[in-house]
């Protein structure tokens, strides 16, 4: 627990911790009086206890069998014949290194510049290789798709300006995917998924062998050359000292198109440029054409290190395409889930609507939120200088979230993921350039208020003052929004114990004031009463799964109003490479520029803003919409589906939040009468199943998304290996259903089916991909490092290793002493460069409860059954920064200095 005191006498502080996406937990400390002088009793030892768990492998997790790392067991795969055996999905962890590069270890000296994987794979499929080692000038991995046989080249990417590598599938079959290290070293993640992912955009600088280009050709522009030197000499002179051709120019002040010329010619070019033979066929090709498209790539990135050349690209061929609109929206199951599609078909918000985001601020300079914000700005309200982080004195009008990172990894950046799920930038047409995901009212306006900094904490005071300026109430900031800029909907995704009248009357205040505020019900599965959420006036939200069932963490109870998707990390249904958590915008601030990307994360603060961004879809199109309004429809049962018991329960309070009802409602009580209704849509989730080469069996919900009336008429399949049967269906024959494959007298090899459902409307196809092993792949997150840290201090009190047993580990600390006041939190990861760091990028990392909701372990043991997920991120997900110094944490057996930021660990 993180001791923060507010004034200069120690008789008064708070002790204040923040679990992201979790709970803001307050508790007061008074001092001692005075009094007469007493003896001191004997010194008594401090009660002990155990703490223990389980980590779980994250779905689809591997690790590079012969990484740096000199403990876990070395297993060569740096050939087709020694070639590791990898699942579908994956998610690996390695590690490569030229010789003689990199920290000291098992491939330090001999060097482990290739590792070979041998993989069924499905056509679509995208194979991503993020590197993590940076400078990108020092560092360079190449990614390439060999044949069956593992002799002939399907497809390369290698990339000079970017950590990252992609390639697409062309067709159904098995393969070998092989990482080389053409320069330096780097821990590095490859991820093969399904669907459209981030890694499918064209990274600037990236070059691939299948992209349509001139074979031979390059456009080349050069610097400015001073006279009298090799640079200014004419264009032709100094194509033909690199052994290349002018084609078409002849201006140095503009590109020029270059030729590497006819065959004869090439080699010379190669030593020219200084290309090594053995780079230029260190692999065969499927014709003559690939391998010139290969040697043209490989004279471009030699071109690309060249001083005098400003840039070198293919001469790549055009063709009219259109961009997918929003193309991560095919892994927001969450959206379908609550009838959001229907609702769009309504309302998509209106820009006078204005909804609060009150967390750590918010990214301002994230592409899918730029232009999303209302005309006031937001405002900081944190008013401790160290907690703030911000280099700027007080409280101050810039919400812009300058991370909460303490010195390793990076920020949680939980209110931008929190701003993206209410109204990410969202487009309904195909238009160039779209990127991203959808947010719930992509119309309306986002207030963003930073009330959580440095650590990821914050003091209860700051929050009030960050309601009452989103509500239009006086507060410290000397602004007093007028009622067109205050606030339509307050989202607060934080929480704790304790109950506070001050913030009681704040809550009524802003109730009366007609504001509407939603908050996180808590994720400690516990019926305990969880703030503000559970305040008289507060919408408390609890999370459900992609099937709707309650999320594992989700705290439940008689304060509970309503569910939405809140997701579970611990699996990926549909094999998209994202986890079934919520998917949003997000960032990280670990290299040396923020980068903006997207990130899952589970929880009910990723609950909240579902119900949040629907009360604001309502308020678009009911403008008298007020609080009372809204629990009316709640009680009623008008805006829910009830999915739990007969009305409401504690689990789902009045039910799961259905936005095509409450826009219907809302759009009824503006205008008197209905819309018509939408019309009737079959619609299944998730919209496809990748039960890799372990599962048997998964999920499938089915649905109507629309208004009407539809049944099923018929269930099929094309594969004799698959079977589907109703699981729990209405009498319209909506519902789940199971899916269940049979391997039995299969060849080794992925397979590919679909299931159809069709209904009296229309029809819905779902692939489902399997793969046929030899062996079953256990999942694998390397050899783990727990480490037990003291929250004090952050100092390591203990630390576990251990090897993988059966797709789990079983970590267990004994006799820890908890003294009156100590906490601790676990952690654990993998160090597979072996520089003394865990949780680096490249490496698995796990926490209790979560790597997005840290849990404190106090004195009230024992501490048992303390699991949690560790797996590979390549760079997406929370990190552990909140919990650490800068600097790492001391090891506790041996130090090892690291010019690499991380969580140092125990050698």
């Amino acid at each position: 627990m993180l001791l923060v005191c507010f004034a200069t006498s120690l008789t008064r502080c708070f002790r204040i911790f923040l679990c992201i996406g979790l709970s803001v937990l307050i508790s007061a400390c008074g001092g001692s009086g005075g009094g007469a002088p007493v003896t001191n009793p004997p010194p008594v030892s401090p009660p002990t206890s155990t703490v223990s768990g389980t980590i779980t492998v994250a779905p689809g997790a591997v690790v590079d069998s012969d990484v740096n790392d000199p403990v876990p067991v070395r297993i060569s795969n740096d050939s087709v014949v020694t070639a590791q055996s990898l699942p579908n999905p994956v998610t690996l962890g390695g590690y490569l290194n030229i010789a003689g590069t990199g920290y000291s270890g098992d491939s330090f000296f001999s060097g482990d510049p290739v590792d070979f994987y041998s993989i069924g794979l499905v056509a679509g499929q995208t194979i991503t290789l993020t590197m993590a080692e940076a400078p990108l000038t020092t560092v360079d991995l190449d990614l390439y798709l060999l044949n069956a046989a593992g002799d002939t080249v399907v497809d390369f990417s290698d990339s000079t300006t970017s950590a990252v590598e992609a390639l697409t599938v062309p067709s159904t079959g098995n393969y070998f995917i092989v990482v080389d290290a053409f320069d330096g070293y780097s821990n590095y993640t490859l991820r093969v998924g399904v669907g459209i992912t981030q890694a499918k955009t064209h990274t600037a600088g990236r070059l691939v062998l299948s992209d349509a280009f001139v074979p031979g050709e390059m456009i080349v522009k050069f610097r400015d050359g001073t006279a009298g030197t090799a640079a200014a000499a004419s264009p032709a002179l100094r194509a033909s000292s690199m052994g290349l051709q002018m084609k078409a120019g002849g201006d140095t002040r503009r590109a020029m198109l270059m030729s590497l010329g006819d065959k004869q010619r090439r080699q010379a070019t190669f030593n020219a440029l200084g290309i090594p033979t053995a780079n230029k066929h260190r692999f065969k090709f499927k014709s003559e054409e690939d391998q010139l498209k290969y040697e043209t790539l490989m004279a471009i990135k030699a071109l690309r290190n060249r001083a005098d050349v400003l840039y070198a690209e293919p001469n790549y061929i055009r063709t009219a395409s259109a961009v997918p609109t929003d193309p991560l929206y095919s892994s927001q199951w969450h959206y379908p889930l609550i009838n959001l599609p229907a609702a769009w078909d309504k309302e998509k918000g209106d820009p006078g609507v204005t909804v609060a985001i009150i967390d750590t601020g918010v990214l301002m300079n994230h592409p899918d939120l730029l232009g999303q914000f209302s005309a006031d700005g937001g405002y900081d309200f944190i008013s401790n200088d160290f907690i703030s982080g911000d280099g700027q004195p007080g409280i101050d009008s810039d919400p812009n979230d300058t991370g909460d990172s303490v010195g390793v990894g990076s920020s949680s950046f939980h209110g931008t993921h929190v701003a993206g799920t209410v109204a990410a930038a969202t487009t309904f047409f195909p238009a160039p350039g779209v990127r991203g995901g959808a947010g719930v009212a992509p119309g309306v306006k986002l207030m963003p208020v930073r009330v959580l900094g440095r650590g990821g904490v914050g003091g209860h005071y700051d929050i009030m003052q960050g309601v009452r300026y989103a509500a239009g109430l006086s507060n410290d900031s000397g602004v007093t929004l007028n009622a067109s800029q205050r606030a339509d909907v307050i989202n607060l995704s934080l929480g704790g114990g304790g109950y506070s009248q001050a913030e009681q009357d704040i809550y009524t205040l802003v109730r009366a004031a007609g504001v509407v505020v939603v908050a996180a019900a808590g994720n400690a599965n516990s019926s305990a009463l969880s703030y503000p959420a559970s305040y008289a006036g507060v919408i408390s939200v609890s999370s459900v799964d992609r099937n709707k069932q309650k999320a594992y963490y989700s705290n439940f109870g008689a304060a509970v109003d309503v569910a939405a998707p809140g997701g579970d990390a611990r699996g990926d249904a549909d094999g998209d490479n994202f986890k079934d958590g919520v998917l949003s915008t997000h960032g990280d601030d670990s290299g040396a520029a923020l980068d903006y990307k997207y990130n899952d994360m589970q929880g009910t603060s990723m609950a909240s803003p579902h119900m949040a961004g629907v009360v604001a879809l309502m308020k678009s199109a009911y403008s008298g919409l007020t609080p009372d309004v809204v629990d009316s429809l709640l009680l009623s049962g008008a805006i829910v589906e009830d999915i739990g018991t007969a009305g409401r329960d504690d689990l789902f309070g009045h039910g799961l939040i259905d936005a095509n009802k409450a826009v219907i409602e809302a759009i009824t009580l503006g205008s008197g009468t209905p819309p018509p209704p939408s019309p009737a849509l079959l619609a299944v989730s998730p919209s496809g199943l990748n039960l890799g080469d372990s599962a048997v069996t998964g999920l499938l919900y089915v649905k109507n998304s629309g208004g009407g009336a539809l049944n099923i008429t018929t269930v099929s399949d094309d594969a004799a290996w698959l079977t589907v049967s109703a699981e729990t269906v209405d009498a319209d024959l909506l519902g789940f259903y199971r899916v269940t494959i049979d391997k039995s007298g299969l060849t080794l090899g992925v397979y590919q089916a679909e299931i159809t459902f069709t209904s009296s409307v229309n029809s819905v196809v779902v692939p489902v991909t399997m793969q046929v092993v030899a062996q079953a792949i256990n999942g694998d997150a390397g050899y783990q490092y727990v480490l037990l840290i003291d929250a004090a201090d952050f100092s390591v009190l203990d630390q576990w290793d251990g090897d993988v047993e059966g797709g789990s580990y079983s970590y267990r600390f004994d006799n820890v002493p908890f003294p009156a006041g100590r906490q601790y939190y676990v952690i654990g990861g993998t160090d597979i460069n072996n520089d003394g760091n865990i949780c680096e990028p490249g490496e698995a990392c796990g926490a209790y409860f979560s790597l997005s909701n840290f849990s404190v372990i106090d004195a009230a043991g024992p501490h048992t059954g303390l699991d949690f997920v560790s797996g590979f991120d390549a760079g997406v997900g929370a990190s552990a920064s909140a919990l650490f110094k800068e600097g790492g944490i001391t090891l506790k057996r041996k130090q090892v200095q690291s010019p690499i930021k991380g969580v140092l660990r125990n050698k």
